[in-house]
């Protein structure tokens, strides 16, 4: 039988100036992030297009963060089991998404742009085929609708 996660986060709304949602211009999108056990909040709010703050993080670069810390992770475990020694990791992921005349939108496609140090110079060819492998059991990069595509570039 397969296992089960349970995950759980606490989203609070820390937006109401005083007159809560009387109007669309009356609240602020500031939410909070938190969890059972967790180090701090995470800040967030909505994309600035949409009147959020730009010093908080929106669901669009969540999304962004939780697709490729997903993959990082696994990339560092395969690495590992495969005794390639990992020494640094940098992503910068670029995301897409449409929006539609009725507001609505989705993401059409992600771009995952690992940066790699390896310390075995002949590996490197192992080390980018990796990413493949990771990209096959990352349970957030299965999860969603639109293509998740790699730009991988692996140095020593």
């Amino acid at each position: 039988m397969d296992r089960q996660h349970l995950y759980r986060i606490v989203n609070r709304w820390t937006g109401n100036l005083g007159s809560g949602t009387s109007s669309y211009a009356a609240y602020s999108r500031a939410h909070e992030l938190s969890g059972a056990d967790k180090a701090s909040a995470i800040p967030g709010s909505s994309d600035p297009l949409f009147r959020g703050d730009r010093t908080h993080y929106n669901p669009e670069e969540l999304l962004l963060g939780a697709l490729s810390a997903c993959h990082m992770l696994w990339v560092l475990h395969l690495s590992a089991d495969a005794g390639i020694t990992v020494t640094e990791y940098v992503d910068e992921p670029l995301g897409e998404m449409a929006e539609h005349a009725d507001g609505s939108g989705e993401f059409t496609r992600v771009v995952l742009r690992p940066r790699v140090k390896i310390m075995q110079a002949h590996r490197v060819q192992e080390a980018i085929e990796i990413h493949a492998r990771a990209h096959a059991v990352c349970a957030l990069a299965r999860s969603v609708n639109f293509p998740v595509e790699h730009e991988v570039e692996v140095t020593t």
